[in-house]
């Protein structure tokens, strides 16, 4: 299927000046007045359910589309991206459109009117939350569910946006913004994407003094390059990198839950080809089970290499390969020398890599499926081992149950783990998660509160 020319993604990069992208501000935030700001909640969440639903369908020509010619444009796999869809999109339902603003709002009716929660009744006060004017996204990395969901959020706080994607991300968020368009084009008219390089500065300045708030995605370097150019009384909300990992206890180490508890580590490794800041760097498993953490690494390995038949790995860059290369050397000789270390690797390939070490201490992957197991003997082990990314971690796989599981979620909390979760569900979060431990909705908004007494 062809699109049409809506947006100046759609467009070809030497159409972008800053003059353009000025233009397109003042457009989108015309047709908000007119078209979105009025709006209510319930015909909005209809709307993004809806479009939520088509891309659920296998015959829906924008997935159809996405299916085809992403492998090529994202450099996912067909099977990676066919699930990476599926878990987003399955997660935009009413219920959880609902839900997600009373819990980031405290009323469903928040942004249509001012509202009383109980508390608030009680005190004869109500509030009314507002979207910004003009959002503009600046979009970043390689996973298309971050800025998806930026765009339903702006949809629903009433927004016009203007996405940036990276130069060569644009790809599924143009074919999001489309299919939004095809339902509802008064919603699309209020939305506008483009993509250019890091560092156009003329058309980032254009964009950014016409924007009421600024969220980005990328680079803690990024972030503060684009914190320090936005003009004065600009909202900013930056997501910087942050490191995930996973735990498991010895008493999950049976010969019963280990077979499942492996398959799970495993769907958070390939899943989005463990690229991301939900992706596990490493798996620390605890001693004293039935199962050591050595013969966990092999069954790991095995596994992974199972997955590789029915979710292969995307295509990767040369660098990435000899990236991937020179760690596996390094871990060889340390293999060779050590009975602490061992390796497994796809052969003849570098689609996946499992490294063994007895030793606590944290060491960053390389990803694209490239994955550490270390030995701990507790949890007392394992937080000296992490403690140089404390304020950095974005979410903890959890394989335990019971009361450990809850003492162990406690003493990640006071660590300052923002999200914990089970294994298998890392990069599969819930819509409600509070990213890098913030309110989704509550950041984009501003509250006006009416104390009714007299």
């Amino acid at each position: 299927m062809n699109t049409p020319n809506f947006f100046l993604a759609d467009l070809p990069l030497e159409t972008l000046t800053p003059t353009t992208v000025s233009e397109a501000c003042i457009a989108i935030k015309r047709n908000r007045a007119q078209f979105l700001s009025k709006r209510n909640t319930a015909s909005l969440i209809r709307t993004l359910s809806n479009v939520a639903r088509d891309w659920l369908d296998d015959t829906y020509p924008f997935r159809e589309r996405a299916l085809k010619e992403g492998p090529k444009e994202t450099g996912f796999s067909q099977a990676t991206l066919a699930r990476g869809l599926d878990e987003f999109f399955g997660q935009i339902t009413k219920p959880n459109l609902e839900q997600l603003i009373v819990q980031d709002l405290g009323h469903n009716g928040r942004l249509d009117e001012m509202t009383s929660s109980d508390s608030e009744h009680a005190g004869e006060r109500a509030s009314r939350a507002m979207g910004p004017e003009l959002l503009a996204h600046v979009a970043g990395g390689a996973l298309p569910n971050p800025t998806f969901l930026s765009m339903m959020l702006s949809v629903l706080v009433r927004s016009a946006q203007f996405v940036k994607c990276p130069s060569r991300g644009a790809f599924l968020p143009r074919l999001l913004a489309h299919s939004i368009y095809i339902v509802d084009p008064k919603i699309g008219a209020c939305m506008e994407l483009a993509a250019w390089p890091g560092g156009s500065q003329s058309l980032e300045d254009a964009l950014f003094s016409h924007a009421t708030c600024v969220t980005a995605t990328g680079s803690d370097e990024t972030l503060g390059a684009i914190r320090n150019r936005i003009p004065g009384g600009v909202r900013f909300i930056g997501h910087g990198h942050r490191i995930s990992f996973s735990y498991v206890t010895a008493e999950m180490l049976s010969s019963f839950t280990l077979p499942r508890i492996v398959a799970k580590a495993v769907d958070d490794i390939a899943a989005w080809d463990q690229l991301g800041c939900l992706s596990p760097h490493t798996i620390y498993v605890e001693t004293g089970g039935a199962i050591g953490a050595e013969k966990f690494a092999e069954l790991l390995a095995t596994e992974l290499a199972k997955r590789e038949l029915t979710h292969p790995r995307g295509e990767i860059s040369f660098d990435e390969h000899a990236n991937i290369s020179r760690r596996r050397d390094f871990y060889k000789v340390r293999a060779a020398h050590s009975q602490d270390t061992q390796m497994w690797k796809s052969e003849d390939s570098t689609a996946w890599t499992v490294v063994f070490e007895a030793e606590p201490e944290f060491h960053p992957s390389c990803l694209n499926r490239f994955v550490f197991v270390k030995a701990v003997i507790g949890p007392e082990q394992f937080f000296v081992g992490v403690d140089k990314l404390r304020g950095k971690v974005s979410t903890v796989g959890l394989a335990a149950a019971g009361g450990r599981a809850q003492k162990l979620a406690n003493e990640l909390a006071e660590w300052g783990a923002a999200r914990i979760c089970p294994i298998g569900q890392m990069q599969n979060p819930p819509l409600r998660w509070r990213h890098d431990g913030r309110p989704a909705l509550g950041e984009l908004v501003n509250w006006t509160d009416w104390e009714m007494q007299f």
